[in-house]
């Protein structure tokens, strides 16, 4: 069937499965101006449906799937993210007796998916204290400068931090394939975890 000539039913499940991509576009548009208001409302549907509908850009193959609940946690954990990120920004800025530590830090993603690493990205940047500086399509690897990290305990917290975005990403808008590939990702990660704290050293003690 031509593209142009879609029954009512097919154009109905092609606009759901845009929906989220769709109001995702709304929702980065108020957080880059920062405002949560009706005008940036309307005003970021203005800019979403001249982004989907002027520029002829590749349809992009969302999973079909939403979750309001892992999407309301999401939302939750990214404003209070915000403001927490924003708070120690400024006592970094503010505590003249030392200076914040800055890295480079790679994040292998767990789910090989361009839109969920693009929204893994983009949310990553959006939280003061962290930018990406360049990303491998190729190997799923985020490059991030973080500011904070004086060890390489906070630089795995930073990295734990990253990919918690990704498993928020996947559990709201993943499809079944991806939510059970993040789960044996995150068995496989625990599993390796114990094995390394379980495993003796020459002495005969856990490690």
């Amino acid at each position: 069937m031509s593209p142009h000539k879609l029954s009512p039913k097919a154009r109905m499940q092609q606009l759901w499965r845009q929906l989220p991509f769709f109001i995702w576009l709304i929702a980065l548009w108020m957080l880059l101006w920062g405002q949560f208001t009706l005008i940036a409302f309307l005003t970021g549907l203005a800019a979403a449906v001249f982004v989907t509908r002027v520029f002829r850009l590749p349809p992009v193959e969302l999973s079909g799937r939403v979750n309001f609940w892992y999407g309301l946690i999401f939302v939750a954990t990214f404003l209070y993210d915000l403001v927490r990120g924003s708070l120690i920004v400024v006592w970094q800025v503010l505590d003249v007796r030392r200076q914040p530590g800055t890295a480079v830090i790679a994040v292998p993603l767990r789910i090989d998916d361009d839109l969920i690493m693009a929204h893994t990205a983009v949310t990553s940047s959006l939280i003061p204290g962290s930018l990406i500086i360049d990303t491998d399509r190729d190997r799923r690897i985020l490059y991030l400068h973080v500011i904070g990290v004086r060890s390489e305990k906070d630089i795995e917290a930073q990295r734990r931090s990253v990919l918690g975005w990704e498993a928020r990403i996947v559990r709201a808008v993943g499809s079944r394939a991806q939510v059970a590939q993040l789960r044996a990702a995150i068995d496989q990660a625990h599993d390796d975890h114990d094995h390394s704290v379980e495993s003796p050293r020459e002495g005969g003690h856990p490690v």
